[in-house]
C-alpha cells in the first residue's frame, strides 16, 4: 500500500506581526512549522504503517526551498520519501492554483491508494485544497476525519460533524482530510532524524510535473488577497456586581445609553 500526505510549512500564528502601514505580514524573525492538522495527517499514515505490512508513506508540499527542513521533519517522525514542488512559478498561488499544482505533483508520483491531508492550514484557514486536490484527481474524498479502520481495498471512516459523527465507508483510491481528534502526533526519534539527515529530498518544478506557468501560481489564481490586518482592539469589558435584579437594572440601563436597545 502506498500513501501520499500533503503537508505545509506555514508561520508559528502565535509569533505573527502585521505591519501597521503595508497591511502586509512580517515574516522576518518568524519561525515556521508544520502545520499541525498536517500532523495529524501524518500521524494517522505512520499508525497504519504500523499495524500493516508493506506501507509506504511518502510526504509532498508546495513551498519555497526551505520547505525542505520540514519535509526532513516529517522523514524524521517515519515518513519513507519526500517531495518538494518548488518553482518561482508557483508563487502567489489560492487554493485553486494550490490544488491544480499538487494534483499534478501526486500524479507524477502515481499509484497512490491513500492520500491524506489536514483539515486546513492554520495561515489560510480556508479548507478547500483537499477537496478541490480530490476533485482535480477525480478520487473520493471525506473531510474532518476523526477515526479511521481499513477493511481491504476500502475505509471506514468518521467524518466529524458539530453534533456528532458520519460512518462512510470510501473505496480506494481516496484523499482523507484529518482533524485533531484523530490522533496524537509522535515525537521525532533519534535514529529517524539520523536517517532523514541522509536521505535526499525529491524537487521537482514546473517542467517536472508538466505544468505550464499559465496554470500555476499567482497566473491561475482567481482569488488574490490584497490586505491582512489585526482587527482593532475592543475596549476593557465591565464588570457588575450585586443581585440578578441589581444587575439586570445596570445593564439595561447601560445599553439604553449605549443606544443599543
Amino acid at each position: 500500500m502506498k500513501i501520499l500526505v500533503c503537508v505545509k510549512q506555514v508561520p508559528d500564528t502565535n509569533e505573527v506581526k502585521i505591519d501597521p502601514v503595508k497591511g502586509t505580514l512580517i515574516r522576518e524573525g518568524v519561525p515556521s512549522i508544520l502545520n499541525p492538522d498536517d500532523a495529524n495527517a501524518l500521524e494517522a499514515a505512520l499508525a497504519i504503517k504500523d499495524t500493516e505490512p508493506n506501507v509506504t508513506v511518502s510526504v509532498l508540499t508546495m513551498g519555497p526551498p526551505q520547505a525542505s527542513e520540514m519535509l526532513r521533519e516529517c522523514l524524521a517522525m517515519g515518513a519513507d520519501d519526500a517531495y518538494l514542488l518548488s518553482d518561482r512559478a508557483f508563487g502567489g498561488a489560492d487554493t485553486w492554483s494550490t490544488s491544480n499544482t499538487l494534483a499534478a505533483g501526486i500524479r507524477k508520483i502515481g499509484d497512490l491508494d491513500i492520500i491524506f491531508a489536514g483539515r486546513q492550514a492554520i495561515d489560510g484557514d480556508t479548507a478547500q485544497v483537499g477537496s478541490q486536490t480530490a476533485q482535480r484527481l477525480d478520487v473520493p474524498v471525506v473531510t474532518y476525519v476523526q477515526d479511521i479502520e481499513l477493511q481491504g481495498d476500502k475505509v471506514i471512516v468518521q467524518r466529524q460533524m458539530e453534533d456528532g459523527y458520519e460512518l462512510i465507508e470510501v473505496a480506494t483510491p481516496c484523499l482523507l482530510t484529518a482533524v485533531k481528534e484523530l490522533n496524537e502526533p509522535r515525537y521525532m526519534s533519534i535514529s529517524n532524524i539520523v536517517n532523514a539527515c541522509k536521505k535526499e529530498i525529491t524537487v521537482w518544478g514546473h517542467e517536472d510535473i508538466n505544468l505550464s506557468p499559465e496554470n500555476c501560481g499567482l497566473k491561475a489564481s482567481p482569488t488574490q488577497v490584497f490586505r491582512s490586518f489585526t482587527p482593532a482592539s475592543k475596549g476593557k469589558g465591565e464588570m457588575l456586581n450585586g443581585t440578578v435584579k441589581e444587575m439586570s437594572t445596570s445593564l439595561i440601563s447601560k445599553l439604553k445609553g449605549l443606544h443599543v436597545i
